[in-house]
């Protein structure tokens, strides 16, 4: 977060400074050299009609270009057209002595130059004498002027000076910002993570309360959530664990008291011997379908990515489980109804999601009530096929329709227990439907029944 505050303030603040730096110095070089080539042209103009280029001693002019040196706190040289000296303000030339250099001689064909020499902290002019005569123009002397830019150098130091303490200044501004900032934002990410400590510990039961800012607020409360989940997943898990102990152990003890009894009797006769084995044989079953629930979903969460995807008649599939879970229906006096509307031809698992259909309707004969009905529709678009599943049993509850997917949950516990229900079969179908990327929804109401609609793809995603 410091780092961050340093780029997003600093950085840009620096940036600034050394523009606003730069911007000056080279305003203020151009404004020089725009002051050096006004004083250079009025020279030029008084020197034209006295003749001074002729080496002509013309006092008032000496003076002016001494006076204009001084006001520049530099160097003044005049030349004629023969490249003679006229006049030096330092008086290191006489006019017997030449100037010969690049800028002299291209001011000759009518051209100024400017040289800023940044390391010696000068300005250096050269700009032509031009008479004009009758429109014609001839060059008949230069003007060779230097400028100390000292003052301009003292000014961009004393700038230079003032942002390096304004940047200082901001800089540990931010930083104490930042510190408290950061410390204000992360006092409550402290007590989230203390309160994730203690939920890894294996305390479930203490929620997290956090004022702060509003995002801040919205993890407490999806932490708080997610811990009654976690509560209610763990409670349902050992009610599960509590239930199965007890499903397990309910058979085999029925199987050791119903033998027991025919071992107590030396003579019984052949006909409760056959009635006693009925029931044990029940019992076994009974048994073996619990096993095999437990076994189906373990065996989805291994193989999670193992499916077997033919082609197959969806409309078969349904009729096929219809005709296999008919005799249970007639055992419970309930009417099962088929609706087609298209032949469905799709790529799925058929083993797999005959067992996901069959549990659905299943449920609903088994939690149905006296002469009730199942009804089975299938339909399909370009993309999908949908299987839905009606009943009018006894419903499920509002509170309990976003459990009834997990494991182990069951709504009625007695009465799973009557019909032999285990929890396991609809955690078991949304696994199925998940693997084959579809998607499973429940409409349901207490006494008023319930609706599963099944959607899954035609052609399998892998």
């Amino acid at each position: 977060m410091l780092l961050t505050f340093i780029i997003i303030g600093v950085i840009p603040i620096n940036i600034f400074a050394n523009i606003l730096l730069d911007n000056y110095e080279d305003k203020a070089i151009s404004n020089k050299f725009n002051q050096m080539q006004e004083q250079t042209i009025m020279l030029a103009n008084q020197m034209l009609p006295t003749g001074y280029l002729t080496l002509v001693e013309v006092p008032e002019i000496d003076a002016e270009i001494n006076r204009i040196a001084e006001v520049f706190k530099g160097r003044i040289v005049i030349v004629n057209s023969n490249l003679n000296i006229v006049e030096d303000t330092y008086g290191l030339y006489d006019s017997n002595k030449y100037l010969v250099s690049k800028e002299v001689i291209q001011s000759f064909n009518g051209n100024s130059s400017k040289i800023y020499d940044k390391e010696n902290n000068y300005l250096k002019l050269t700009n032509p004498i031009t008479l004009t005569i009758e429109d014609n123009k001839a060059v008949v002397g230069a003007i060779v002027m230097n400028s100390s830019t000292k003052d301009i150098q003292s000014v961009l130091d004393s700038m230079e000076q003032r942002a390096i303490i304004f940047t200082l200044t901001i800089t540990i501004f931010i930083f104490v910002f930042a510190i408290y900032f950061s410390s204000r934002l992360t006092r409550p990410l402290t007590s989230v993570v203390n309160s994730i400590d203690r939920l890894t510990e294996g305390y479930m039961g203490e929620e997290v309360s956090i004022k702060g800012y509003y995002e801040i607020e919205k993890i407490s409360d999806s932490f708080n959530q997610m811990i009654l989940r976690m509560q209610k997943i763990e409670n349902t898990r050992q009610e599960f664990v509590s239930n199965v102990s007890h499903e397990l152990k309910t058979p085999i003890t029925s199987i050791k008291v119903l033998a027991d009894s025919l071992i107590m009797q030396e003579d019984a006769p052949v006909e409760l011997y056959r009635e006693f084995l009925v029931d044990i044989t029940e019992e076994i079953e009974r048994e073996n379908k619990i096993i095999n629930d437990l076994l189906s979903l373990v065996k989805l969460d291994k193989t999670a990515d193992d499916l077997n995807i033919s082609s197959i008649n969806i409309n078969d599939l349904l009729e096929q489980i219809l005709k296999r879970l008919s005799p249970i229906a007639k055992k419970n006096n309930i009417e099962l109804i088929y609706e087609s509307f298209r032949p469905v031809m799709a790529e799925v698992d058929e083993v797999k999601l005959s067992l996901a259909i069959s549990n659905l309707i299943e449920n609903g004969i088994k939690y149905n009530t006296l002469d009730g009905w199942v009804r089975v529709s299938l339909n399909a678009d370009h993309k999908y096929f949908f299987v839905k599943v009606s009943d009018s049993g006894i419903g499920i509850p509002e509170d309990a329709q976003d459990l009834i997917f997990e494991r182990f949950y069951r709504v009625d516990k007695a009465r799973s227990r009557e019909t032999g229900g285990t929890g396991l079969g609809l955690a078991i179908t949304k696994n199925i439907i998940q693997m084959h990327r579809g998607a499973i929804r429940i409409y349901s109401k207490a006494g008023e029944g319930t609706t599963f609609n099944v959607r899954i793809p035609l052609n399998y995603i892998a």
